[in-house]
């Protein structure tokens, strides 16, 4: 889920506290989040691991993002108390042939977590609809459109697709968190020309998207009380959370943890400005008393780098990032078929990343 990280700051100062539903009280799951890290089953944990965008492609039931994957293979390859964040979009469960909801692909995932023990951060929706509508998600969406937008009657509302996905999975004992929308951005289109270089960023993007995330993060809660909601913030100056509005969000009461995307800083531990980089928000977390995962973490190799110095620099990276004060770390991307002759971030069973993030999972 890699969208290009534009520096729009909002300069609007927000004084009042979101609109949203109240704050739901938090039973105690199998993942917590405090304001020195994440824990798992009581035991401090620093989950590193991989993002799987693809694990609920099924070809022969959805219309898939990207290839097939072996879920069992995958599942079995990981360390014990490892974490997978993957795309649980409304498209994935939805029948190709019937054009019905059909959760087989779906379940399957939840399924092989389950039974190997492994955690997992399904995201319900990607901000550019991604593998679903392809539409960028704008400023009256997050006020409004995500309880009514439904594709003409062709899909369930965002709302409607969050109750139902989380109702079916809020038993399950793999959820590290629940991830509502990947990279969001209440940014407004010009004349229906979406690109970053267009949008405009109106004044109140941080008051709009802290409120989504109080109602819509308030409707996982009540159905699912004992598991965690995440923010899925790139935090690098994007509308909504550029500069002080970073804190603005992550201190949404309905929001467990926040999250920071790094790409284009190869062996650079701690990139980005006095105002959008990652220390910053490592800083604005502290002050919030919520833990920062660092959820995407992509680098290129292949035809342009081998991959044992790709490995060697995000090694480094993640050592100087966790020493800073980071909850976590996952890389960009796992994939069944990586291309070796092609310069990508594809990471492979035989990838030496997969050892190094091994040694970097702690529990305990």
């Amino acid at each position: 889920m890699r969208w290009l990280l534009v520096a729009v700051l909002s300069v609007v100062t927000m004084a009042s506290c979101g609109a949203g539903l109240a704050p739901q009280a938090q039973a105690q799951g199998r993942v917590e989040a405090a304001s020195d890290g994440l824990y798992l089953d009581g035991e401090k944990w620093w989950p590193a691991g991989f993002n799987a965008y693809q694990l609920s492609t099924n070809w022969g039931i959805n219309r898939g993002c990207g290839g097939m994957v072996d879920l069992p293979e995958y599942f079995d390859s990981l360390p014990p108390h490892s974490l997978t964040r993957f795309n649980a979009f409304q498209e994935l469960a939805i029948n190709k042939f019937t054009g019905e909801l059909d959760f087989t692909a779906m379940d399957a995932v939840f399924a092989e977590a389950e039974r190997t023990d492994q955690m997992i951060i399904p995201v319900l929706s990607a901000q550019d609809g991604a593998c679903e509508s392809e539409k960028f998600k704008d400023r009256s969406w997050y006020v409004g459109g995500w309880k009514t937008d439904d594709e003409n009657g062709t899909r369930l509302s965002f709302e409607d697709w969050v109750q139902t996905a989380v109702n079916r999975w809020k038993d399950s004992p793999s959820v590290a968190a629940w991830e509502l929308v990947g990279e969001p951005d209440p940014g407004e289109c010009v004349n229906g020309n979406c690109d970053w270089w267009v949008r405009t960023c109106p004044t109140d993007a941080a008051q709009v998207l802290r409120d989504f995330m109080e109602e819509a993060g308030a409707e996982i809660k009540t159905i699912a009380p004992k598991h965690l909601v995440t923010a899925g913030l790139i935090g690098g100056g994007q509308c909504g959370t550029g500069g002080d509005d970073y804190l603005f969000v992550t201190e949404s009461d309905n929001v467990d943890f926040v999250q920071y995307h790094d790409y284009g800083a190869d062996g650079i531990p701690l990139p980005g400005d006095q105002w959008n980089g990652l220390a910053r928000r490592i800083d604005q977390a502290e002050a919030a008393g919520k833990p920062l995962l660092v959820a995407e973490i992509g680098e290129n190799a292949g035809s342009c780098k081998t991959l044992s110095a790709r490995a060697s620099s995000i090694g480094q990276k993640i050592t100087g990032q966790r020493a800073a004060g980071t909850a976590g770390a996952l890389l960009w991307a796992f994939v069944p078929d990586p291309r070796p002759n092609d310069c990508t971030m594809d990471i492979g069973y035989d990838d030496p990343l997969f050892p190094l993030m091994a040694g970097f999972n702690t529990y305990g």
